[in-house]
């Protein structure tokens, strides 16, 4: 009975172990799903009102599958057969973060980030799912990375956890999201005044709320890109950046008395940002060179 109990405790203790490093797990990657969720309305944007739900729907669908069938046993492989691998696999990804990141600042600041014109359907969850896929692929990597120390099954559950909590809570909000102008339409034609007034709100705050998503994004890309190129290149060996931002957050962390915490994750966090834009400049620079060379190179041809 005591073997039976004590057997029954340490599975618990397990079950507790895996619960917890799912947890940090997920809120290690809750940047990049922030811009996931900023993403994926654009898709749906001028689609009919009774499609949007069937489309997002086939989104998560097609990013599930991603997560699970794609990115999952690549970087389990890697993991486990070649994980120093990891961490140039992960700033790596973060250095396309830091593009993402600069690139939408480019668009906002130029003006570039004109609407597409409509497409099909299957065009839009076609483009949706391949979108999905690198903003995945850098979800499951910081994932891994952050239970890396962890056996090959408890690994696999947890990232497993890890793939199918993400894809619900970004799809549900953004399922949310997309059809609250429609809630707020029917509030206005049939609820009471305080309903219309609610409506009001809601249908003024969509776009709103979409702004504020992508704006939270966008910066977003940039703290986690620039935090991990930093931890990447302390790992790696090059300590001086890492040491420098890490002692002027200790540094901040001592010269308030109450905020001092607070202070001390601003720096950390406004230093990886401005790593992350840095680098970000540099990468959008490298793609627009590359791209006025192939227009002179193509230009010459004809």
């Amino acid at each position: 009975m005591s073997a039976g109990l004590f057997g029954l405790l340490d599975d618990v203790a397990v079950l507790a172990r895996l619960a917890a490093a799912s947890g940090r797990a997920t809120a290690k990657a809750v940047a990049v799903v922030i811009d996931d969720t900023a993403v994926t309305p654009q898709y749906v944007h001028g689609i009919a009102a009774e499609r949007e739900l069937p489309i997002i729907k086939r989104i998560a669908i097609g990013s599930l599958r991603n997560k699970l069938l794609v990115i999952l046993p690549v970087a389990m492989l890697f993991s486990q057969f070649a994980p120093r691998l990891l961490t140039p696999m992960l700033m790596l990804g973060a250095v396309y973060l830091c593009y993402e990141g600069a690139e939408k600042i480019w668009e906002s600041i130029g003006g570039h980030g004109a609407e597409a014109p409509p497409v099909a359907e299957a065009d839009v969850v076609t483009g949706a799912i391949r979108t999905d896929l690198i903003l995945s692929a850098e979800i499951m990597v910081i994932a891994l990375d952050e239970v890396a120390d962890e056996a090959f099954v408890p690994r696999l559950v947890i990232l497993v956890v890890v793939a199918v909590v993400l894809t619900a809570l970004v799809y549900g909000v953004v399922a949310v999201i997309v059809k609250m102008d429609d809630v707020g339409l029917h509030l206005i034609e049939t609820g009471s005044r305080i309903g219309r007034q609610l409506g009001r709100v809601l249908v003024a705050g969509m776009p709103k709320l979409l702004s504020a998503l992508s704006a939270i994004g966008m910066v977003a890309m940039l703290w986690v890109g620039g935090h991990i190129l930093l931890a990447g290149c302390n790992r790696l060996g090059w300590r001086a950046p890492y040491g420098l931002v890490h002692d002027a957050a200790d540094q901040a962390r001592h010269s308030v008395k109450f905020f001092g915490p607070v202070l001390a994750w601003l720096v950390e966090t406004a230093s990886s940002a401005v790593i992350g834009l840095v680098v970000g400049i540099v990468v959008v620079a490298l793609m627009h060179l590359l791209s006025f060379a192939r227009r002179g190179r193509f230009s010459r041809q004809t």
